[in-house]
């Protein structure tokens, strides 16, 4: 019982050797449309840029520009064995490895498999021996670009994925005391970014950024740049349609170097990390791990690990295979309360994106305020009591020096006010400015998500509807019913997550906010009152 989610189709028997046949080599993918445009900034606080919205969009030119002895120019689509062959991989004598199964969704194998006619699993029924009720199918979408039809989602839910299934590309959601979840990792672990260095290459001629990464699972550093960041999250993106991958921080084609950049970047690259090492899916991906431990000097590893991901044959429909949910009593889902819950969970995530928007705008302003207008402002009432403490100066009694020396210190004290108002940003706002970046993020990859699981919910109120009218068997309409099950366990798990990991980043933000809120009055305070004391010896 290696799988607990197989589909309706079952095992489809492997051919032997002999009967290998490559299918037509598939076209390459569509040109990846252009890169998102650089917010505007203006007074070291930008103002807040609009969310995410697009599916994941390579680097083109603008930021750490891709190297040739690095890309190599070599596709899935250009390689043998890549996604669209038949039967990839196939190297075990005698019909298959180990800890490998070919799985399938294909709606004839459902018919076989359940006995349907008689004929064994794997064969088609000959013509004319399913009957009137086999003619009607499940409308494929007229939108070929939607989210659904490109993720694979409509084509597993019409029974059309077939493919190989590694032990460790198993994905698994559990029933745990809120609902579905992905199975926690079982090796845990954190990984922290460290020490940006600007370094070159080609004698000089190119300049780069690297950051060391620490993983605690391994001690060992690695250094990594942003476009092996960029990389990664492409490859991710591309292969997990029902997790939100977290969004990188934004490109910047200018001021790369600069000390406020690069600081605030790797802020974003240490969030974006936590939230990758906290995630259970993909803080197991192969593709993370080579990221995390592939030694930085090791060219020839890491173009392989490279290539192997690139190669990846578990996306697209082929993903779902992967999926493993709960079974047996009590494990079945109610789609109609599936549907209340996501349309729930949507409702949430549009309010919560205005909110992290308005929160963001209020946020900057107020840190533009701190930066220029208090500042000033507070000097220039430190100015004004300096200049009446020069005032008073003109008069040479002995006995009011020590009130000139008070009102000089006061006006100091507002002077020294002013640059603390001007420093607090950094500590309190810019980081749940962060954070609202980073989530911002996660609300623009969950309109994809939700459309996915709505695709497929479509398609079982379709098939139901067929069965009504008799144009469409049981059995053929409860395999959809089936495949639609594992994509809303899996949406269910990642909705589930997403809270969990909200309340957990928020609590500590807002602690943090506080805290260093109380600190900076605190500093206020002292200073007035040791304004305050000076005007005791008057």
């Amino acid at each position: 019982a290696r799988y607990a989610n197989l589909p309706a189709g079952g095992f489809e028997p492997l051919p032997p050797p002999a009967a290998f046949k490559p299918a037509a080599q598939q076209p390459p993918p569509a040109a990846a449309p252009e890169p998102f445009p650089l917010p505007p900034a203006a007074a070291g606080y930008p103002l807040p840029p609009a969310p995410y919205g697009g599916s994941y969009q390579p680097s083109q030119g603008s930021d750490d520009d891709w190297d040739d002895d690095w890309d190599d120019s070599s596709t899935v689509a250009d390689e043998p064995g890549a996604l669209g062959s038949s039967y990839p991989d196939y190297e075990a004598a005698g019909g298959g490895a180990s800890g490998r199964y070919r799985l399938s969704t294909r709606s004839e194998l459902s018919l076989g498999s359940r006995g349907g006619g008689g004929h064994p699993a794997g064969h088609p029924h000959p013509p004319g021996g399913t009957g009137a009720k086999s003619s009607a199918t499940v409308s494929r979408n007229l939108n070929r670009f939607s989210t659904f039809v490109k993720s694979g989602g409509e084509a597993f839910v019409l029974g059309e994925a077939s493919g190989f299934v590694k032990d460790g590309d198993k994905l698994c959601v559990v029933l745990g005391p809120r609902g579905p979840e992905w199975q926690e990792n079982p090796y845990p672990f954190q990984c922290s970014i460290e020490d940006p260095t600007k370094q070159t290459k080609f004698k000089g001629m190119k300049s780069y950024i690297a950051y060391k990464l620490v993983p605690s699972h391994t001690g060992q550093q690695v250094h990594r740049r942003y476009k092996h960041f960029d990389w990664l999250y492409g490859r991710l993106a591309e292969k997990f349609p029902v997790i939100s991958v977290p969004h990188l921080p934004e490109k910047q084609a200018t001021g790369r170097f600069e000390e406020d950049f690069i600081s605030k970047r790797r802020k974003g690259l240490a969030w974006w990390m936590d939230h990758m090492c906290s995630h259970p899916v993909l803080a197991q991906c192969d593709a993370f791990q080579h990221f995390l431990t592939c030694p930085s000097t090791d060219e020839k590893a890491w173009k392989q690990g490279k290539r192997k991901a690139e190669k990846d044959e578990m996306v697209g429909a082929n993903f779902f295979l992967t999926i493993s949910v709960p079974t047996g009593p009590g494990a079945s889902l109610d789609l109609q309360e599936v549907e209340s819950q996501v349309d729930g969970f949507k409702a949430f995530t549009k309010k919560m994106d205005e909110s992290a928007l308005q929160l963001n705008h209020t946020a900057n302003e107020f840190a533009r305020k701190q930066v220029t207008g208090f500042k000033k402002e507070y000097q220039k009432v430190g100015h004004s009591f300096k200049c009446l403490s020069q005032a008073f100066e003109l008069d040479q009694q002995a006995f009011s020096a020590g009130l000139n020396q008070a009102i000089a210190f006061t006006a100091e004290a507002y002077d020294t006010i002013g640059d603390l108002f001007a420093d607090q940003p950094r500590q309190d706002l810019d980081p749940v400015m962060d954070l609202l970046a980073l989530y911002q993020g996660h609300l623009a990859n969950f309109p994809d998500i939700i459309h996915v699981q709505k695709g497929a919910l479509t398609k079982v109120k379709e098939s139901k509807r067929h069965v009504e009218e008799g144009k469409m068997e049981l059995q053929k309409a409860e395999g959809i019913q089936e495949r639609c099950n594992i994509i809303s366990f899996a949406t269910l798990a990642e909705i589930n997550h997403f809270h969990k990991i909200r309340v957990r980043d928020f609590k500590s933000q807002m602690q943090h906010f506080l805290q260093q809120q109380i600190l900076f009055f605190q500093k206020v305070t002292q200073k007035l009152e040791e304004a305050l004391h000076k005007y005791d010896s008057v």
